[in-house]
């Protein structure tokens, strides 16, 4: 079996949890002979615990699979070195020698891909950003081997952008073009490495501190790398055959799909998952929950959101039904999950924006193709609308974390008299929506339903007085 290693750049939490066992499973099922070097591109010092541990870990899978609770550990042996680049600039360049490199797996977060001008490095030198760092690892691994088309890599980036991997090419052309390296370099570059964007979804906690003295009795190691992932994962790769060949992770039973078209899979996690999450959080908070599995224990608000998902959001899907009703109720199982605490709060961070992505596309596609809107959809925003009040229906202070001219907006919005002078100056704010929702014939009627706001005013008058 031909060997094809892994240049991994990331050592955090989500990555180890992810695709390092996915790596782990293949390596287990003789599908694959490969090893992991993961490297650190951030802060100047490697944990200890990497050296210690010789740079094995455990992943431990906690939560619900068809409603039955499942704990299970798998100890990751397949890293073969953890280097700092900044620290280690020999020990990065020197991967590039690898013949047996075959993939480039990264997690840099949703602000790693992106360009930013800087000078040529020095032959040693590190550059700053992700994309500089990648044409200057590449650009020495083309000299070490001539050129070998053979010698190309498949890029497998796990940002949460658009597009990831197109974009990494890209920014790493324009490097390439700007540094004024040779042209048989850049046709390398596009004609032999494969850029295969990619989607990826996991719950990854991380440390599960809690209970960990019980976790480390039961697997008889003092693992201080130990990562908390939930059961569920996939991944959809845009990648041809070769690629399904090269890295074939479905074959060992995990939840990866190799398509010619990411778009469909996209839009069916940002509208059901993230859709639902964005829903669910003023709906549930204004009701006195706190916590997405508390909300979801409550039959009513699990129905509101089954209802929304069958309904409303999936009618909006051009995919296969039974993928997306599947889909959908693992969805609702990984919210009841009883082994992570998963805060509204945290989730109500920036939802003007969230909504305008995750849920404001399925009400008006919904509307085209149906004639009405959905009412579901728009109770969840009549309900968002008050959560904007910054007060819950039992007149304590809600923190609202989100751009401060949108905070303001709806201070002053709140201030008006009347519920349809309120509705104008917040669904007429296109900074905030995109477009101008006030001019959308009925939907002011529908939200109108949903919204007490002479009571609701009367409420935060006596929190003004009060305070």
């Amino acid at each position: 079996m031909q060997r094809k290693d892994i240049l991994q750049i990331g050592t955090g939490n989500f990555l180890r949890g992810f695709s390092c066992w996915m790596v782990q499973k293949m390596i287990d099922r003789s599908l694959i002979d490969s090893k992991v070097h993961m490297v650190q591109t951030h802060g100047k010092m490697l944990p200890q615990a990497f050296a210690d541990q010789g740079n094995k870990f455990h992943v431990l899978e906690q939560g619900l699979e068809n409603g039955t609770p499942v704990s299970r550990v798998t100890l990751i042996d397949c890293v073969k070195e953890a280097i700092n680049a900044n620290q280690e600039p020999e020990a990065f360049y020197s991967l590039a020698e690898n013949p047996n490199l075959k993939f480039v797996i990264s997690n840099t977060t949703e602000a790693g891909i992106v360009f930013e001008k800087e000078e040529r490095p020095k032959i040693g030198e590190i550059p700053n950003s992700f994309p500089a760092k990648m044409t200057a690892f590449m650009f020495y691994r083309f000299n070490q081997f001539e050129g070998n088309p053979d010698k190309g890599l498949i890029f497998l980036p796990c940002e949460l952008i658009e597009n990831n991997a197109a974009k990494l090419k890209e920014y790493m052309l324009k490097h390439a073009e700007n540094w004024e390296m040779p042209l048989g370099f850049l046709d390398w570059i596009k004609s032999s490495n494969h850029y295969c964007n990619t989607l990826v979804d996991r719950i990854v906690p991380g440390m599960p501190k809690e209970d960990y003295d019980e976790i480390r009795e039961s697997i008889g190691f003092d693992d201080k790398l130990l990562v908390k992932t939930e059961p569920f994962h996939f991944w959809a790769i845009e990648g041809g055959e070769k690629v399904r060949e090269e890295f074939p992770a479905d074959q060992a039973g995990m939840n990866v799909v190799f398509t010619s078209e990411l778009e469909p899979y996209r839009k069916r996690k940002v509208k059901i998952l993230n859709g639902a999450h964005t829903a669910l959080v003023p709906l549930a908070y204004l009701q006195g929950f706190r916590s997405v599995r508390e909300s979801v224990e409550n039959e009513e608000i699990e129905k509101f959101l089954k209802d929304m998902i069958s309904e409303e959001i999936i009618p909006t899907l051009d995919m296969n039904k039974n993928e997306l009703e599947s889909f959908a109720e693992d969805v609702l199982e990984r919210f009841k999950n009883p082994f992570v605490h998963h805060e509204l709060l945290s989730i109500a961070l920036n939802s003007i924006s969230k909504f305008k992505v995750r849920l404001l596309p399925t009400l008006l596609e919904y509307r085209e193709k149906s004639g009405k809107w959905p009412d579901l959809i728009c109770l969840s925003f009549a309900k968002l609308l008050v959560f904007y009040s910054g007060m819950d229906l039992e007149g304590s202070q809600i923190p609202l974390q989100d751009n401060p001219d949108y905070v303001l907006a709806f201070k002053e919005a709140w201030k008006n008299d009347k519920l349809e002078g309120f509705l104008n100056e917040v669904l007429s704010n296109k900074e905030m929506w995109g477009i101008d929702l006030s001019e959308m014939k009925g939907l002011k009627e529908q939200i109108v339903l949903s919204i007490d706001f002479e009571g609701h005013k009367k409420m935060l008058k006596n929190r003004i007085q009060k305070n």
